[in-house]
């Protein structure tokens, strides 16, 4: 089981749905870097259930650091994050715990782990795990915030309501998320929860489209082929259950577009390279142009629904029917917004690191 990303900077993820813990651990931070608890604290709560389109399982999320930080700042040795989990009902799973749950990862974890897994609430393959990738990823959000680097997720769209997306200044967009309970750039919280809302009364579930923005991110960074910037970020992202799809900048829209519409024409500005336009969404040849890096992803609705579902016992060898008792999000866009955000900064922290050395971060 693989559980570790990054090259000079490396994120690894641990812990169960309902075990005693999840956590992460950051190697390879420089020290010096500065680690502020409440930011980290603030992050956690943005992830955490918190109204009527969420889960009822809340998790207060009072993590400790174990190591890699004194006095505020990273050490340089490992940083560890633990996050106890309080509020687990393991035994909600006990009847179906050998009936694959529809678009799960239950009978493809039985396949590959032979029944040694952790069944209850999926495990580790539960979004709960993700509280440790926000708690480490908060961490590098704030090193790339001292060298004027933003990053931030917002809904775009989910149950046929849309929001803005981001622009130009999407620096000022990404700062306007602070503070918002539902991560949207305008007026359409309401809306897009009581769409979510009215799924949930039916037993049932939503997804849809989010998208992130990286604001400050210099020109040079990534790699061509195999080791490519749109790469390595799609990979960590994939990582995120309910991830199930991708596109930087127009992404499929260059499909009905000719050349003369979608190439991003240079000029300068300020002494500086940019370009009017921003199609390429801030990536060319694998590497950042130093322009805003923008790029969408589809989320999946929730597999866990009320409604009856056609399945297998797949230890009997027998078909069955599921109906899904327990505590589940009825759709998951607003939570996994913090979840990507801080994936990301993990992601461009190891980049950075690699392109101008690990003491850049600690500037």
């Amino acid at each position: 089981m693989k559980n570790t990303i990054g090259t000079s900077i490396q994120l690894t993820v641990f812990g169960e749905s309902h075990g005693p813990a999840v956590g992460a651990v950051l190697d390879g931070l420089a020290p010096g870097i500065s680690v502020d608890e409440a930011f980290i604290a603030s992050w956690l709560s943005r992830r955490r259930p918190s109204g009527r389109t969420d889960t009822a399982r809340v998790e207060k999320d009072e993590f400790r650091i174990l190591s890699g930080v004194c006095d505020g700042h990273t050490t340089g040795s490992p940083l560890t994050i633990v996050i106890p989990n309080a509020d687990t009902r393991g035994s909600d799973y006990a009847a179906i715990q050998d009936i694959a749950r529809p678009s799960h990862a239950d009978y493809a974890a039985q396949a590959k782990y032979h029944g040694f897994q952790d069944k209850s609430g999926g495990g580790h393959f539960s979004g709960r795990v993700t509280a440790g990738i926000v708690a480490a990823g908060a961490v590098c959000l704030k090193a790339l915030e001292r060298r004027s680097i933003f990053v931030g997720t917002h809904i775009l769209s989910c149950g046929g309501v849309t929001d803005e997306a981001f622009g130009p200044d999407c620096e000022a967009q990404i700062c306007s998320l602070e503070g918002r309970p539902f991560p949207v750039l305008s007026d359409v919280a309401g809306a897009m929860e009581d769409r979510i809302a009215e799924a949930r009364s039916c037993g049932d579930s939503l997804g849809g489209i989010i998208q992130t923005a990286v604001s400050g991110m210099p020109a040079g960074v990534g790699e061509p082929w195999f080791d490519s910037l749109e790469g390595v970020i799609s990979r960590a992202v994939f990582a995120i259950g309910g991830v199930k799809g991708i596109e930087f900048g127009r992404g499929f829209g260059f499909g009905s577009l000719r050349g003369s519409e979608a190439n991003d024409p240079f000029r300068m500005c300020d002494g500086r390279v940019v370009t009017l336009t921003n199609n390429s969404g801030g990536i060319n040849g694998g590497i950042s142009n130093g322009m805003p890096i923008v790029f969408n992803m589809a989320v999946r609705p929730t597999p866990s629904i009320a409604l009856p579902q056609q399945s297998v016992d797949f230890v009997r060898g027998t078909d069955a029917e599921l109906r899904i008792k327990g505590r589940h999000d009825p759709a998951i866009v607003r939570r996994i917004c913090p979840v990507v955000t801080c994936m990301v900064a993990a992601v461009l922290c190891d980049q950075l690191a690699l392109r101008f050395g690990t003491d850049w971060l600690a500037g």
